[in-house]
C-alpha cells in the first residue's frame, strides 16, 4: 500500500494517559463490528518497591466492556524503554493476540546477552504476531497497515487505520520535536528517513503520539497532531530542515540525555512481550541490573 492510498475504514479512538510515564495508550475499535485493539498498554510499576499493578490497564478494559467491545489485539509499536507493557494481562483477560513488528527479533538479539535472558524465545515467539512492513491486517472491518519506522529502535512500527496513524516514538507533538536515537540499534539518520516517510502521508492525516512531555509554554498534555502541523511547526523536522542538521542536532542532544528511569526493567520485560522471568525456587521473580563499573575496584 503506498502513501497515496488510505486504508479502508474509520476507527473510533479513546486515549488513556499514564502521567507517571508520560505514555498514551489507546483503545481503538471498528464501530461496525465492535472489534477492538489496545495499543501500547502500560503496566503500573513501582520501581522503588518492585511492585506491579494493573489499575491503568483495567481502566482500558472497563471502557471496552462499557462500549460492548471485543478486544482482539494488543499492538505494540516497539519494545518500550520507559514503561512496562500490560499486554499479557490484557491477553489473559480477553484472549487478545499480542503483535509487534518483526524486527523485534533484532532487538531481542541485542538485549538477550545484556540481561543473560536465555529464556527469551527464539524468532520473536514470545509474541503471537510479527508484522512485516507494508502488511495489512484486519481489525473487524478496518484495514490496518503496518509501517516499519526504525531509528528510535530497529523494530519501531506505526499502525495506520484510515486517516489515523499511531506513530509510537517516531515523532512527538509538533511543538515538541522527536525521540532520541541513541539506544542500541537506534540511529539518527535512519530516524530522519522514517520521519520523512511518515510526513509524506496526506497533510490531513491524524498522528497519535505515544508520549507527551508538555512543550515549553503549553500547560496541558496533548497527543494528537497532523502531518500538516508537523511539517509546518516541528522544530526538528519541519519543512526546510535538512538531514544533516537533524543528525547533528539529534546526535549532540542524545549524548547528553540520561537513561530513562525504567530502562532496565522495561527492556527485559518488554522483549518477552511483557512476560516476567520465571520465579526462582523461593517463588519470587527477579529482574536483573547489569553492573558496569567505571572503576573496577568499586565492585570488588
Amino acid at each position: 500500500m503506498s502513501t497515496t492510498e488510505t486504508p479502508k475504514g474509520k476507527p473510533e479512538i479513546q486515549a488513556f494517559f499514564d502521567e507517571p510515564t508520560n505514555t498514551v495508550s489507546y483503545l481503538v475499535w471498528d464501530p461496525a463490528t465492535k472489534q477492538a485493539a489496545v495499543i501500547d498498554p502500560v503496566l503500573d510499576w513501582d520501581h522503588r518497591g518492585g511492585t506491579a499493578d494493573t489499575a491503568f490497564a483495567d481502566r482500558i478494559l472497563a471502557a471496552a466492556a462499557e462500549k460492548g467491545l471485543t478486544v482482539a489485539l494488543v499492538l505494540e509499536t516497539h519494545a518500550h524503554a520507559d514503561h512496562l507493557t500490560a499486554a499479557p494481562w490484557i491477553k489473559a483477560r480477553t484472549g487478545a493476540k499480542i503483535g509487534i513488528g518483526e524486527h523485534i527479533k533484532e532487538v531481542q538479539r541485542i538485549f538477550r546477552p545484556v540481561f543473560a535472558a536465555e529464556d527469551v524465545k527464539e524468532g520473536g515467539a514470545d509474541f503471537d504476531l510479527l508484522f512485516r512492513d507494508g502488511e495489512v491486517f484486519k481489525l473487524g472491518g478496518l484495514d490496518v497497515e503496518v509501517m516499519h519506522l526504525p531509528g528510535h529502535t530497529p523494530a519501531c512500527v506505526a499502525y495506520r487505520m484510515g486517516e489515523d496513524v499511531f506513530v509510537g516514538d517516531t515523532i512527538f507533538m509538533h511543538d515538541y520535536g522527536t525521540a532520541r536515537a541513541d539506544f542500541p540499534g537506534g540511529d539518527a539518520r535512519t530516524l530522519w528517513c522514517s520521519i520523512k516517510r511518515l510526513l509524506a502521508l496526506p497533510p490531513h492525516t491524524r498522528l497519535w503520539m505515544c508520549h507527551d512531555y508538555k512543550a515549553p509554554g503549553r500547560d496541558d498534555y496533548a497527543w494528537q497532531s497532523t502531518v500538516a502541523e508537523q511539517r509546518a511547526h516541528n522544530p526538528h523536522v519541519k519543512d526546510g530542515s535538512t538531514e544533516e542538521e537533524f543528525v547533528a542536532f539529534r546526535t549532540g542532544r542524545d549524548a547528553k540525555l540520561a537513561a530513562p528511569t525504567l530502562l532496565l526493567p522495561s527492556i527485559q520485560v518488554n522483549i518477552r512481550a511483557g512476560r516476567f522471568p520465571a520465579a526462582e525456587a523461593n517463588g519470587v521473580r527477579y529482574l536483573k541490573v547489569p553492573v558496569r563499573a567505571k572503576n573496577p575496584e568499586a565492585v570488588l
